[in-house]
């Protein structure tokens, strides 16, 4: 291995993200364009890219998707909405109350291809009952700072939408429907990408009641009630989704074996721990750190590199108010733990290219990080302590910026381990 480190580990991320492209993944599972009336639709960080690569494949398609600001692209017939995310705003429930209208009236003969992608639990956005925007606004952040897994959270957003957990599909029934999805959930579970807006829950509301008390976030009155009352989510065998095929085409497990590949080329020993890993951040860093540790210990000089890589969605449970993401904060605490160790290197990122609420994907760490803090006056402790990754990782120069890369399959990490040092 004849490359610095820091630029190998950032060419595995890249590939990591190329590979999940849908202009370059998508069209392999698009069927041919049926006849008749065809809708797009879909909601996610990636969906403007999805219906580019549509379009590219079928030409100019009625419909509407919804993405993140920033996050769009042109198309010649697909509208494309943008909305807020982690949180969301009045334009995602405009741009879903239209999306609903479109899909009004369709009848057996006509087509749905509906494009989803994480993300997709903020744009598309329809309250339940009576819950106001600033009510789901208050929750949703709540939920986001509380540290619950990905599968909770979706949770608890399905029973208090009425387009999320299968609602989607119901809109568009008796119509039939194809829902293409790009995975950002460990497990690739369609029912949790997006909150599976084309998918039934079988989990019951009680089950969102038990998430949202155990977290100790308050409830209004409004979703109270929702909670209490009939059923939103559709149930799994709900007859208004037997017309709806749902297909994973791209996934975290996608992208990790490509970057192993590229790393096995360049001569690394490479090791997985997995697409689908979960919990704190900086718990998954100190264990990631002992491993780290360990390998390197065992490498004698002349041995080839290891890499370790993994995937999946870590959470943070707020305790500061600094600004920072699960990726930031697992590069600061294993930076932490390595504690200067020589030969370690390593890089998280989330492939979306947004790391929490910022504009950052995440950062690279190194033998060097904790010294380049000292000369920065920055503590790297007091960082991790007040959640504040970002701006520790902006002050020592580690941060990886790539804007939007208009796809998402979650997080990336990968641990690069040289011999000799």
């Amino acid at each position: 291995m004849t490359k610095p480190p820091e630029a190998l580990l950032r060419r595995l991320f890249d590939r990591a993200v190329a590979v999940a492209d849908p202009m370059q993944s998508l069209a392999a599972h698009l069927p041919p364009r049926p006849a008749g009336r065809v809708v797009v639709v879909g909601a996610g960080k990636a969906s403007a890219r999805m219906a580019e690569a549509v379009e590219a494949q079928w030409g100019p398609c009625e419909g509407l998707v919804i993405t993140r600001y920033g996050y769009g692209r042109p198309c010649a017939g697909i509208e494309i909405a943008l909305a807020a995310h982690p949180v969301p705003d009045e334009a995602g429930v405009e741009a879903t109350a239209r999306m609903l209208d479109l899909l009004e009236g369709l009848g057996q003969e006509d087509f749905v291809l509906a494009l989803i992608s994480g993300g997709a639990s903020s744009l598309l956005i329809a309250p339940a009952g009576n819950i106001t925007l600033a009510e789901k606004q208050a929750i949703n952040e709540a939920l986001l700072a509380s540290g619950a897994p990905i599968g909770r959270m979706n949770a608890v957003r399905k029973h208090l939408s009425r387009v999320k957990g299968g609602g989607l599909a119901a809109a568009a029934y008796p119509a039939r429907m194809l829902a293409l999805m790009i995975s950002d959930v460990p497990g690739d579970d369609p029912a949790v990408i997006g909150s599976g807006p084309t998918v039934g829950e079988p989990s019951a509301p009680d089950a969102a009641r038990a998430i949202l008390e155990e977290h100790g976030i308050k409830m209004p009155a409004s979703a109270q009630a929702v909670l209490a009352g009939p059923r939103y989510a559709l149930e799994p065998d709900d007859p208004r989704l037997a017309r709806t095929e749902n297909i994973v085409f791209a996934a975290p497990s996608h992208s990790l074996a490509a970057a192993a590949a590229m790393a096995e080329a360049e001569g690394l020993d490479v090791q997985i721990l997995g697409d689908d890993i979960e919990g704190e951040a900086r718990e998954v860093a100190l264990n990631h750190a002992r491993l780290a540790i360990e390998a390197h210990c065992a490498l004698a000089s002349g041995d080839r590199p290891i890499l370790i890589l993994s995937g999946g969605e870590l959470t943070v449970t707020r305790r500061g108010d600094g600004v920072g993401g699960p990726n930031a904060e697992y590069a600061l605490a294993l930076a932490i733990a390595l504690k200067g160790a020589p030969g370690i290197y390593a890089i998280a990122c989330d492939t979306d290219g947004v790391d929490g609420a910022a504009e950052v994907a995440g950062a690279i760490i190194g033998p060097d990080t904790l010294q380049a803090a000292q000369q920065a006056g920055v503590c790297p402790e007091k960082a991790l302590a007040q959640n504040d990754a970002h701006r520790f990782f902006a002050a020592v120069g580690g941060q990886v910026i790539t804007g939007p890369t208009l796809t998402n399959v979650n997080d990336f990490r990968a641990i690069l381990i040289r011999p000799g040092a």
